[in-house]
């Protein structure tokens, strides 16, 4: 899973078995991990990251 780019805490990434689905990327912390669609951007599926950590990600 390359890494896009890293803002400390959050590694942004793709996987590259996402093949064949809406553009994409992953947000991961430590053992959490949210999906964000890109066109339009909202968060396809969220595991453990809080909605403050949400927020300042999505800005």
């Amino acid at each position: 899973m390359p890494t896009v780019f890293q803002v400390s805490p959050y590694s942004f990434i793709f996987f590259s078995s996402d093949r064949g689905e809406a553009a994409q990327i992953h947000v991961k912390r430590d053992r959490q991990l949210t999906k964000f669609c890109l066109n339009p951007v909202f968060i396809d599926k969220n595991r453990d990251l809080k909605e403050h950590e949400l927020s300042q990600i999505r800005l």
